[in-house]
């Protein structure tokens, strides 16, 4: 009986139908029917939708080593169509062709989950595949194709490089098991890109028509015409000058162009000028914020009864305390709070302390305050290369205090805000200074001086250079704008903004301070 017998095929006979047909591509469909049909009953309504888009797409791949529906054979495909061109693409209005990382995200996962439509081992000549992509994405939005194993020479960069440049895709994902190429935001379907393009050539030739007709047009006029207009030439001025002008001798040409140099110099000082009164309103500003800060800063003064110690003592605690390696950084924010805990903690197991200040100017100032805020008695202040070294006795009868944190002093980020404060300060001082100087130099350099101006050159300027007025008046309006009272939210914004140009600057930083 025909159904308890095991079915062998004979493959040397010349009726195989994958040996002895002429056609391969023939005989592989016909191999690949009874495999689709006989998996038909058991498919999912999914499954078959995804069945019948792959099966207007070409061949199936047979010996396919995975599951589920059998890919299409993209080797198979036609390596060449003639006349074949990159589909064409049309982005809509407002959108942006790029995909964000999230749409990245997306697809990927959408790719990830979806088997494969195709199955590839070629490196080259994909038009066919290119092709059958593009039907592929009218339905879909993704292909998903598979690098076929065990073929050599197989290059996933090549495919997926051929593929986006014949296809016009988004490449999602390539490795050496899979390609997915994106259709992209701007794709369109066959018919709506052969109606764009239609009309796309259509208005080109109206265009053309139209280009052709405006230079014939332009050829007829220039032909009729036999002279030159003189409008707008060196040979009209020269016309003009000689009927209606009048000839400039050589002192009033000098004369005026001393006076559009003197001109042009002017208004050079009513821009520094401009920028003066602008640095003037920050530096108001700042000052008004350094006041603010300090004033919840109450420094406490020497002590009636301050402890002293002898000569031999400090002698002593000096050599001490230059060879202790531990030691408490005062960095750009000075003294504050956290500075004078940190030295109690150090008097905890220790006589001396050490800290090193890396300021230039206001080192003994900074010193005699740590001294009078931590009740301390100050050695000595030495030179060192970090930069200056201040050590501290704590006395014989230190006994230490309830709080370690003084409540007269700053703390740590109102400490920062008033070392940003000052440093402003600073430098909009020398920025006005300098700005100074500069008007000083230059309006001697024109002759003007400070109080009374050269009636030539404001009459020259009123008359078609520059009108002074209005811009003298913009600039007070801005200078009075910009030194008017804020309120306490636009200095709590500004000193925020200036923190972070600064924070970089700790105090820190160095492994032996604790809190400072």
């Amino acid at each position: 009986r025909e159904g308890d017998t095991l079915f062998v095929p004979d493959v040397s006979s010349p009726d195989n139908p994958i040996t002895g047909n002429d056609n391969g591509a023939t005989s592989v469909l016909e191999k690949s029917e009874p495999v689709i049909s006989g998996r038909g009953e058991s498919m999912t309504e999914e499954e078959a939708v995804y069945n019948s888009v792959l099966d207007g797409l070409g061949p199936r791949f047979e010996d396919w080593w995975g599951a589920g529906i059998l890919p299409v054979d993209a080797d198979l495909l036609p390596q060449t169509i003639p006349g074949y061109k990159t589909p064409f693409r049309l982005l809509p209005t407002g959108m942006r062709s790029r995909l964000t990382n999230a749409e990245l995200t997306n697809l990927r996962k959408l790719a990830k989950s979806i088997p494969c439509h195709f199955a590839l081992g070629r490196n080259r000549n994909h038009q066919g595949l290119a092709a059958a992509i593009v039907k592929l994405w009218e339905k879909s939005l993704v292909a998903k194709i598979a690098v076929k194993r065990g073929i050599q020479n197989t290059n996933n960069k090549l495919m997926a490089e051929e593929i986006k440049k014949l296809t016009g895709g988004v490449l999602l994902l390539r490795n050496k098991y899979y390609i997915v190429i994106y259709r992209g935001k701007d794709f369109l379907p066959t018919s709506v890109a052969a109606a764009l393009a239609e009309r796309q050539e259509m208005t080109k030739q109206i265009q053309d028509v139209e280009e052709k007709m405006r230079s014939g047009t332009a050829e007829v006029t220039q032909t009729i015409e036999h002279g030159q207009a003189l409008a707008g030439t060196l040979a009209e001025f020269y016309e003009a000058q000689a009927q209606w002008g009048r000839e400039i001798s050589a002192e009033e040409r000098e004369k005026m162009i001393e006076e559009a140099s003197r001109a042009k110099s002017s208004r050079v000082v009513k821009k520094i000028e401009h920028k003066l009164a602008i640095a003037q309103a920050k530096k108001l500003r700042a000052d008004r914020l350094l006041s603010k800060i300090e004033a919840s800063m109450v420094p406490v003064g020497p002590f009636d009864d301050q402890e002293t110690i002898t000569d031999e003592e400090r002698f002593m605690f000096r050599r001490v305390g230059l060879r202790m390696k531990a030691y408490l950084p005062v960095g750009i924010r000075g003294v504050f709070d956290g500075v004078i805990e940190n030295m109690h903690l150090h008097w905890k197991h220790r006589e001396l302390v050490k800290l090193i200040s890396k300021q230039k100017t206001y080192v003994e100032e900074t010193a005699r305050l740590l001294e009078y805020e931590s009740g301390g008695i100050l050695v000595a202040i030495e030179r060192v290369p970090k930069g200056y070294a201040l050590i501290y006795y704590r006395g014989k009868n230190y006994r230490r205090p309830i709080s370690l944190r003084p409540r007269n002093l700053l703390t740590k980020a109102k400490a920062l805000k008033r070392a940003v404060a000052i440093q402003r300060h600073e430098a909009l001082s020398q920025h006005i200074l300098e700005l100074e100087e500069t008007i000083e130099l230059m309006k001697k350099e024109i002759g003007v001086s400070k109080d009374v101006d050269d009636e030539n050159i404001w009459n020259f300027e009123h008359n078609g250079q520059f009108n002074h007025s209005s811009e003298f008046t913009q600039n007070e309006a801005e200078a009075s704008w910009m030194g008017s009272d804020r309120d306490e939210n636009e200095d709590v914004d500004w000193e925020d903004g200036e923190k972070s140009k600064f924070s970089s600057f700790e105090d820190g930083d160095h492994p032996s301070g604790k809190k400072g």
